[in-house]
C-alpha cells in the first residue's frame, strides 16, 4: 500500500535518477539507448539487448547499480517492499521512453517502443 510519502519520494527518485547518472554516465546511457543497445526494463532497472557490446553491458551494471541504492532508500524510508517500488518506477521509466528506443515487456521480451 502506498503512503502519502511514498508518492513524493517516487517522484523526488523519478526526478532525481539522472543526477547521480550526469557525473557518471548520463551521456553514456542516453546514446546506448538510442543505438539500441539498453533499454528500460519494467522493474526500474535498465537491460542490454542480447547483442549489446560489453561496454554497454557494463553500464547498465552500473547504471542499476545506482537506481537500486536509491530504490531502497525510498523503500526503507517509506515501509514499502523494494519490488513496489521498482515496479512504480519502472512503469513510469518505460512510459517515458521515446519512441523508437527498447523497452522489455512484463513476459521478457524487447520490444522497440
Amino acid at each position: 500500500m502506498m503512503t502519502r510519502r511514498f508518492i513524493p519520494a517516487l517522484l523526488a527518485l523519478l526526478l532525481s535518477l539522472g543526477a547521480p547518472m550526469l557525473v557518471y554516465g548520463q551521456d553514456a546511457l542516453s546514446a546506448a539507448k538510442t543505438a539500441g543497445q539498453i533499454g528500460e526494463r519494467p522493474d526500474g532497472l535498465v537491460g542490454a539487448l542480447p547483442d549489446a557490446p560489453a561496454a554497454a553491458r557494463a553500464l547498465a551494471s552500473d547504471i542499476n547499480a545506482q537506481r537500486l541504492a536509491r530504490y531502497q532508500e525510498i523503500a526503507r524510508g517509506n515501509g514499502t517492499a523494494l519490488d513496489k517500488v521498482q515496479a512504480v518506477a519502472g512503469e513510469q521509466l518505460v512510459e517515458r521512453t521515446p519512441a523508437g528506443q527498447f523497452v522489455m515487456t512484463p513476459a521478457g521480451q524487447w520490444r522497440r517502443k
